[in-house]
């Protein structure tokens, strides 16, 4: 696929994913803001029905007050018409006397011990009525039967007069009636008259809610119900599981359901949702659907002149909205599907237009490809594509120059690579080349001639010439190796092809790439044979001057006690006595000789040695232990400070004692007044261990300092000066360092440095 095709795909996806993104912003825009509208609508509806019924509700109360009026001059006229005993009234003079006075109808109540009884009426089904469980209207019968004031708070109340509100009648439950009761003492009966609902109908029709609601849902097609709904009664009927219908309920104006029709029933949803609007104090919508259709019910909570609150319920279809949204889904989506075609034509001109000057350089970076850099790129243009273009001119003028570089340097590295080569196959010392396992790449002239292997033999396999001897020092080297640290210099053995051990000192390093990864290594080897001999012959001249040094002052050192023995024994054969002080001084002088004649001895006569491995910190405890005695003596404290780890030796262990009681006998006579000796171990690295003695007494000058350790030197009056040559000799024949320190006036400290016995390397 061209860049142009995908160039045109691209511009006309990302258009796509634009208009959708238009398209679906569009719609829930529209959404919310049609249902917005229909919310402000509703509301505005909920607010004309509430304004509607408080203001029947104001009528209602002037007209229930008109009434109240007429209902009581009908019952003043029918106390003075009607006898005072009920047994004399009937039913056809209350009928007559109810036309006359212009109401529906007359009873007469009667007082028993535990009610108040309809004794007669016009009304026959009115006749026998029970009143002790009518709540306060029964309340009010027994004040007025008592000739006192009536106290409930309810309906209307005068001088031996009450007048209940508007409710349902017992008798005739679909009729809505107002009653009068009036007892004025000079009868045994209650006059009841009542104006039921049939003489008020254009009072209803007038001022009933429900007229209201119906007018409302004419005017406005998407409005599917309409419900006034009293809160707590909803919630008892629902709690208690009581039918909502009207008649079930003692006063009409307390119902659950105050007004409307209750189409769609949901009372355990409506009751939670109503409470939740009353709770927020605004009114709430939810989309739900009802028998397949989606519809909004609304609930907007209201509140009369009373500061009483009741709920507004109002179901609206949604295909209003429904529409509203297809039409304007149906429009956007023809203009995107235009504007689409549109951006689809024009990318794919645009594209052929980009891609024009890029065909042109594409023609010059093949031609680079294949060598040619000399044809340069026309740059007309003043964009990226311009710069492009030079930019690329510039890269082929320099690929050209880099191309001559790097010939030349092709023939300067074939030169030092064959320089190189030259030196390695002339170089006397054996050098191999090995991959990171070990298997051999290349070898030298003198590797054949060293170890007898002809390049085509060994080369592709593993070298395996160490020794079992040698095993684990070359396990150390390989660790160390791919560690990254090189080896120098390490005198070893190894086996040539016939078998046979030849000495030789062998350095390994690494070889690396550039990402630091080790790729080879190389491995030189020189025959020590010819060197070593020539070793041996220059320790055996050292050896026959420091015996010859040695002889010189042992011949010294005995030389002056033989002289005195000589002067003394004169003496006595002269005078023929013998003097017991001179005896002393003669066996004094024998024992001096005999001392020098000692250590020279142990100096020049090979000791029988077994070595084996020792923790140090035991060799210097059994030292300790053998001259603390003599350290008290002279005042004198041993101060360790050894680590917890092992520190383990390979070693002579009466050899190192020797040693170690040579440095604490000259520590102890280094203090004549007293002191610590301070002993203290540690490991300074994996593979030595130190040995640190210091002493607190006068020290030692720089003069002095330089000639220590020099056969015969001493500042002691009885010393030979032999015993740390000795402890030297010893140090350096375990292959480790004897160091000295001291300053006058601030004691000597001594350190010995000795190998790790047990340093081991695992690969």
């Amino acid at each position: 696929m061209s860049i142009k095709t995908k160039l045109s795909i691209i511009i006309s996806f990302l258009a796509v994913v634009l208009l959708s993104l238009n398209i679906i912003l569009s719609y829930f825009t529209t959404q919310e803001n049609l249902r917005k509208d229909s919310e402000n609508k509703i509301m505005l509806t909920a607010k004309q029905i509430a304004i509607a019924v408080e203001q029947s509700r104001f009528s209602s109360e002037y007209i229930e007050k008109q009434m109240t009026q007429r209902l009581k001059s009908a019952a003043i006229i029918a106390a003075k018409e009607l006898d005072p005993d009920v047994n004399k009234v009937t039913r056809e003079q209350l009928a007559k006397l109810a036309e006359k006075t212009g109401v529906t109808g007359i009873s007469l109540f009667v007082e028993t011990p535990n009610d108040v009884v309809v004794r007669e009426s016009s009304e026959p089904r009115e006749v026998g009525l029970s009143t002790n469980k009518w709540g306060y209207w029964y309340v009010a019968f027994r004040q007025l039967f008592s000739m006192q004031p009536v106290t409930v708070k309810q309906g209307h109340k005068s001088q031996h007069f009450w007048s209940g509100p508007f409710e349902y009648s017992t008798s005739m439950p679909d009729s809505i009636v107002k009653w009068g009761y009036y007892y004025d003492g000079t009868s045994n009966y209650l006059i009841d008259p009542f104006i039921r609902n049939t003489e008020m109908d254009n009072f209803f029709e007038v001022l009933d809610p429900e007229r209201i609601v119906v007018r409302t849902m004419e005017t406005n097609n998407n409005i599917l119900d309409i419900t006034g709904i009293n809160l707590n009664r909803f919630d008892e009927a629902v709690n208690q599981g009581l039918s909502l219908d009207k008649g079930l309920f003692a006063e009409m104006k307390d119902t659950p359901l105050a007004f409307g029709t209750y189409k769609y029933p949901s009372p355990e949803s409506d009751l939670k949702q109503m409470k939740e609007a009353i709770q927020k104090g605004q009114s709430a919508q939810y989309n739900v659907n009802i028998d397949g259709k989606r519809v909004i019910k609304s609930f907007i909570p209201i509140k009369d002149s009373t500061n009483r609150t009741y709920v507004i319920r109002i179901i609206s279809s949604y295909d209003s909205i429904h529409s509203v949204l297809s039409k304007q889904m149906i429009s956007q989506i023809s203009i995107s599907l235009v504007l689409l075609e549109i951006v689809i034509f024009a990318s794919y001109i645009l594209a052929g237009l980009l891609i024009r000057p890029i065909q042109d350089i594409l023609l010059k970076v093949n031609g680079m490809a294949d060598g040619n850099f000399e044809t340069q790129l026309e740059v007309s243009r003043k964009d990226e594509l311009g710069l492009l273009a030079a930019r690329i001119n510039a890269m082929a003028g320099n690929l050209a120059q880099y191309t001559q570089d790097l010939r030349e340097m092709n023939d300067e590295n074939r030169s030092v690579k064959e320089h190189l080569e030259s030196i390695i196959r002339q170089t006397a010392d054996a050098i191999h080349l090995t991959d990171p396992e070990g298997r051999i790449i290349r070898v030298n002239k003198a590797f054949e001639q060293l170890y007898g292997w002809t390049s085509d033999e060994i080369q592709g396999t593993c070298l395996f010439n160490t020794p079992e001897s040698r095993r684990e020092e070359e396990l150390s080297w390989k660790k160390q190796l791919n560690e990254g640290i090189p080896v120098f210099s390490a005198e070893t053995v190894r086996t040539t092809k016939s078998g046979t051990e030849v000495k030789v000192s062998i350095s390994e390093s690494p070889i690396f790439d550039e990402d630091g990864q080790i790729t080879a290594f190389v491995i030189i080897s020189r025959d020590m044979t010819e060197r070593n001999k020539m070793e041996e012959l220059l320790r055996r001249s050292e050896k026959l001057t420091t015996v010859g040094q040695l002889a010189a002052g042992v011949a010294h050192e005995i030389r002056n006690p033989l002289t005195t023995l000589r002067g003394f024994l004169q003496l006595q054969q002269q005078t023929e006595k013998l003097n017991s002080r001179h005896t002393d001084i003669m066996l004094s002088e024998l024992d001096r000789i005999n001392l020098i004649v000692s250590e020279f001895l142990i100096l020049a006569k090979p000791q029988a040695v077994h070595f084996q491995v020792k923790d140090i910190r035991y060799i210097l405890g059994d030292v300790i232990s053998l001259l603390d005695s003599q350290a008290h003596l002279h005042s004198v404290e041993f101060s360790t400070d050894f680590v917890v780890e092992e520190l383990l030796v390979h070693c002579e262990e009466n050899q190192l004692k020797q040693v170690f009681i040579n440095l604490l006998k000259n520590a102890l006579e280094a203090m004549p007044n007293g002191g610590t000796i301070h002993l203290k171990t540690w490991s300074s690295e994996p593979d030595r261990i130190m040995i640190r003695v210091t002493d607190e007494g006068e020290g030692i000058s720089e003069e002095t300092l330089a000639k220590i350790g020099e056969p015969f030197f001493t500042n002691k009056e009885t010393g030979t000066g032999l015993g740390l040559m000795i402890s030297q000799r010893i140090i350096e024949s375990h292959k480790g360092q004897m160091e000295i320190e001291s300053e006058l006036g601030k004691g000597t400290q001594v350190t010995v440095i000795l190998p790790r016995a047990n340093v081991q390397c695992n690969i």
